[in-house]
């Protein structure tokens, strides 16, 4: 968000800025989720207070698709609505966690994991993958972190930021693995939807039902129905977990919107077609980001299998001249590369991957080719 900002910036001075930074569709919200938005705010009972876990019905869909995509049983009460995905992380943490409790952790990762793990207390345990393991953490590193302190693992898969995807049965063994050590699940599942050519979503819940009683299923509308603004995600897990999460919501936010929600329940119980239509062309454009980056020399990427990013690395770049300067770390090189070629990307020292550099490619198909062009007149030229 402060690389946009800065990109924001530069374009009030008129100036031509590309941005691959923003991890949201550029696509609208359907039309048909909106307009059920709109006839909610005719509705006067819309306009009051509501339950603070949520509209009852949302609930109940939530869990029934929770079930259908997910393989996770689990009743409407079993469901909380959210003010977005990220509050949803929040609430299962601040949950689940106590002070001093630590957390595992894989990196690359979503910036806003560790510091939602410290607001709980907990300690963030940082495992490192790289590209050489498709940014995937294995059992025996979960093994070798796991100490007396372990109360609980995120689980990421499609990845923010690398696109990674675990396939079901490395899911399954990390999931048995938490199971079989009474290790929470914290899974991610926000980008379940947004996979490629053979990668295939698995849920870590459904596929190790004895995990489900220590399991948090974390999601919401923002990244598969281009909702990012209307704010509603949801946690599902075990009833004492989901009920005291509600407590705390309605101690500090109350109800998500109930315009918002009827938009949410529009777009989980109608047509998944404009699904299918961005999902197509986020293919599209990975597949032409992985083309243009494998080409620039010094640059290593692997083809990611989900989400809307690649990732990345610049680590034989760093050091050497890059129009007249020397930048060492792909924070800095992410600074010259706005400054110099108006393109933005996302460092990977914001993800705790030093070198590597993320880029979405929720963005028009001109644009990205063009913005990927400047990049490669950068580093190269």
């Amino acid at each position: 968000m402060a690389v946009t900002a800065k990109a924001k910036a530069l374009r009030a001075q008129g100036e031509n800025v590309i941005g691959f930074g923003a991890g949201e569709p550029d696509f609208p919200t359907p039309d048909h989720i909106v307009a059920a938005a709109v006839e909610a705010c005719r509705d006067p009972k819309m306009h009051k207070y509501g339950p603070a876990a949520g509209m009852p019905e949302l609930r109940e869909v939530v869990a029934q698709k929770t079930l259908e995509r997910s393989g996770y049983n689990g009743s409407a009460s079993q469901v909380l609505i959210t003010n977005g995905g990220k509050h949803a992380v929040f609430a299962a943490l601040a949950t689940i966690v106590d002070d001093g409790d630590e957390v595992l952790l894989p990196a690359p990762y979503w910036v806003t994991y560790p510091e939602a793990i410290g607001l709980a207390g907990g300690v963030p345990i940082v495992l490192a993958t790289d590209d050489t393991t498709g940014f995937q953490v294995t059992v025996e590193q979960l093994e070798a972190a796991r100490t007396e302190r372990t109360k609980a693992l995120i689980f990421v898969s499609p990845s923010n930021p690398t696109g990674a995807v675990y396939s079901a049965d490395e899911t399954a063994a990390i999931g048995r693995w938490a199971a079989d050590n009474d290790v929470w699940v914290i899974t991610d599942e926000i980008y379940e939807y947004l996979v490629y050519g053979d990668a295939q979503f698995s849920s870590i819940a459904g596929l190790v039902p004895e995990l489900q009683d220590r399991c948090i299923i974390v999601n919401g509308v923002a990244k598969t129905f281009a909702m990012t603004g209307w704010r509603v995600g949801w946690m599902v897990g075990p009833p004492d977990v989901v009920k005291a999460a509600a407590n705390l919501q309605s101690h500090s936010t109350s109800n998500v919107a109930n315009v918002s929600q009827a938009a949410a329940l529009a777009a989980l119980t109608g047509s998944m077609e404009p699904v299918e239509e961005m999902r197509k062309a986020f293919d599209r454009r990975r597949r032409t980001m992985y083309s243009m980056l494998s080409a620039i020399n010094g640059v290593q990427v692997i083809e990611p299998q989900g989400a809307f990013y690649a990732f990345p690395s610049f680590a034989s770049l760093l050091g050497s001249e890059i129009r007249g300067h020397h930048p060492t770390t792909t924070l800095e090189l992410a600074e010259l590369a706005l400054e110099e070629a108006h393109v933005a990307i996302v460092p990977g020292e914001a993800f705790g991957a030093p070198g590597f550099a993320r880029l979405s490619y929720a963005l028009g198909d001109a644009d990205l080719e063009e913005g990927v062009g400047r990049l490669a007149d950068f580093l190269t030229t």
